[in-house]
């Protein structure tokens, strides 16, 4: 799907701290309709920071924070949720007391336009490996499995907007792939993405657009082709 103008999340001027600790250093950031975007960075330079201050998590000591042409800046995270944004948590978050089949039912929902594209069935053809664990619990599945059960829960919500932090960490090399591949499919479908992950070759795969993170101010923002063609770039920021 093509990208629009509209811009579903705009991040002006954003300043987060921890405690003494100044995280974010006036980021801009934005994300437009059918727009994917990779963010960027070594640990601890404020990736996460940067997707907790735009779903609530955390509050910024200043800038804005907007989301469906909305002020919701340090706004709670279900406020934002029901806004169409669906966060998928570096810690993944599933509740591990209840079934795969309890996880994604629990979270059906029509999204913010009624649109119901992500239906039960359909999330289960996605994901045929949850499809095989239906009745294990959240707590019985692989690191690989919760990952795609976390994802499955997202997209039943029928979000405008899917952020994924961390998306293939400490996957093995199999799951990885098939979890590039829902990627790949997600975008296909016209939902925006925010994509944090270490393989920045995969990212660049599927991204419309890049954003470095450096100590909590931008450092690039590009096409994934501009990045590629500064490889002096990558090394200085990413060690690659």
């Amino acid at each position: 799907m093509k990208t629009t103008g509209e811009e579903l999340i705009a991040v002006t001027g954003l300043n987060t701290y921890y405690g003494a600790s100044h995280i974010l250093r006036g980021v801009d950031f934005s994300v437009r309709r059918g727009e994917t975007i990779g963010l960027m960075g070594r640990n601890g330079m404020g990736k996460s920071t940067l997707l907790k201050s735009i779903m609530g998590l955390v509050k910024p000591r200043s800038g804005t924070v907007r989301v469906m042409e909305r002020p919701m800046t340090g706004r709670s995270p279900y406020e934002i949720a029901r806004l169409g944004v669906a966060y998928v948590p570096e810690g993944r978050g599933i509740f591990g007391n209840l079934s795969v089949s309890e996880n994604l039912r629990m979270s059906a929902r029509a999204g913010t336009r009624g649109q119901r594209d992500w239906t039960y069935e359909r999330v289960m053809e996605t994901f045929p490996r949850l499809k095989q664990r239906l009745r294990h619990g959240g707590q019985q599945l692989s690191g690989g499995e919760q990952q795609m059960l976390t994802i499955g829960r997202a997209l039943m919500t029928n979000p405008d907007v899917l952020i994924l932090d961390e998306a293939t960490e400490g996957l093995a090399p199999l799951i990885a792939r098939e979890i590039w591949r829902i990627c790949s499919l997600i975008r296909e479908t016209g939902i925006s993405s925010i994509i944090v992950d270490k393989n920045w070759k995969q990212v660049t795969r599927i991204t419309d657009r890049n954003v470095i993170l450096v100590r909590g101010e931008v450092v690039f923002a590009g096409s994934s082709q501009a990045l590629e063609d500064k490889p002096e770039l990558l090394a200085q920021h990413l060690g690659v």
